[in-house]
């Protein structure tokens, strides 16, 4: 772990003062917040060490870590090898076997109550959690020892936030995402089956840059990324208004772009910066691409049952919908209860202006 600040370690390696605050800039937009803050966000990377990260892969597929590879914004290189210090991960680090489980140990010995957690994959319980192992140790008993060192813990994917395809009936290996088995450290959920890259990088950019984790709705997910549903911001929206619905894939609604309810769309009820943020660098998001939402970015989506059905008929209140989707066996959003947007966006203010007051009274 590098004791030169992100700052010094940016500018041995070349990087101008101008390509820096643009990089500033890229993460405030990041964080949701104005460009403005790019100079504060400069001067607290300037006094902020490289912090060292711990990436553990459990009942996952490694579609997380393909995301993260995919992000360009900041793009993964410039994550690793700049801003933070990855000192463990399975499918990226170089070291394997005996040489792989040193490097964590040491790294947890040297940053020991300091270091930042990343956890994809769920984690399996049944049987004493024999279902995952990895050197021996199950990944019950690797969470438990990584976790009691780490300051904060980002649960990465669906499967880690909240159990994910392992977790899905009939769950024959016990799985439960990390808020199950860790109740004494703060836990940032991304959900998303994978999440989108850049909501990975923005959320490990404002640990980065305020050493702490952002506002979080109930299900711990960060408020800036999964504030509104995507039906909220989906470009597909006016025709919902509409009453215009494609009624199959390839009908004519389905040409002139009208709205996927009736085919199981779920972005009234999920949470997620899909139909802003994209994919493949602001390219496209399924909606866009034809296909309905189904939901991956909330709790149980697999155990929905019916991805291509409507939630309720056309029309009915969105408020109603929510309800709709939890008495039919979808424990998504709604059942934690909807937010207030005026109360969110109060709160988000609240954060922005003593964020900055904070960073200005930094010597």
């Amino acid at each position: 772990m590098s004791n030169l600040t992100i700052a010094e370690i940016l500018r041995n390696q070349g990087v101008s003062r101008r390509a820096f605050l643009k990089f500033c800039v890229t993460m405030a937009g990041l964080m949701s917040l104005p460009p403005s803050m790019a100079p504060a966000i400069a001067k607290a990377l300037g006094q902020t060490r490289r912090p060292s990260v711990i990436w553990l892969s459990f009942q996952e597929c490694t579609g997380c870590t393909e995301s993260l590879t995919r992000s360009n914004k900041p793009s993964v290189e410039n994550l690793i090898l700049n801003a933070v210090s990855l000192d463990y991960h399975h499918t990226l680090q170089a070291a394997a076997g005996t040489a792989a489980e040193q490097a964590r140990t040491k790294a947890m010995a040297e940053a020991y109550g300091k270091y930042l957690l990343i956890v994809d994959g769920a984690i399996p319980t049944k049987d004493g959690g024999v279902y995952s192992t990895i050197a021996g140790i199950t990944n019950m008993q690797m969470l438990s020892e990584v976790a009691a060192g780490a300051a904060a813990i980002v649960a990465v994917g669906t499967c880690a936030a909240f159990g994910g395809l392992p977790h899905a009936s009939p769950n024959p290996t016990g799985a439960v995402p990390v808020t199950h088995l860790v109740k004494n450290k703060p836990i940032i959920n991304v959900p998303g089956c994978p999440p989108i890259p850049v909501v990975i990088t923005g959320v490990l950019a404002h640990y980065l840059t305020f050493g702490t984790i952002p506002p979080l709705d109930k299900l711990h997910r960060p408020i800036s990324f999964y504030g509104d549903t995507i039906h909220d911001r989906c470009y597909r929206r006016p025709f919902y208004d509409q009453g215009k619905f494609a009624k199959t894939f390839d009908d004519e609604g389905a040409r002139k772009g009208w709205c996927l309810y009736e085919l199981g769309c779920r972005g009234p009820v999920t949470h997620n910066a899909c139909a802003t943020s994209k994919w493949n660098n602001g390219v496209s998001f399924p909606i866009q691409s034809g296909h309905p939402c189904l939901g991956c970015s909330e709790p149980d989506f697999w155990d929905m049952g019916r991805f291509y059905q409507p939630l309720a008929q056309p029309g009915t209140p969105l408020s109603k919908i929510a309800l709709a989707a939890v008495a039919g066996g979808a424990a998504i959003g709604g059942a934690y209860g909807v937010y207030d947007r005026h109360k969110r966006n109060k709160h988000l203010q609240t954060h922005e202006k003593v964020t900055v007051a904070a960073l200005e009274e930094k010597p």
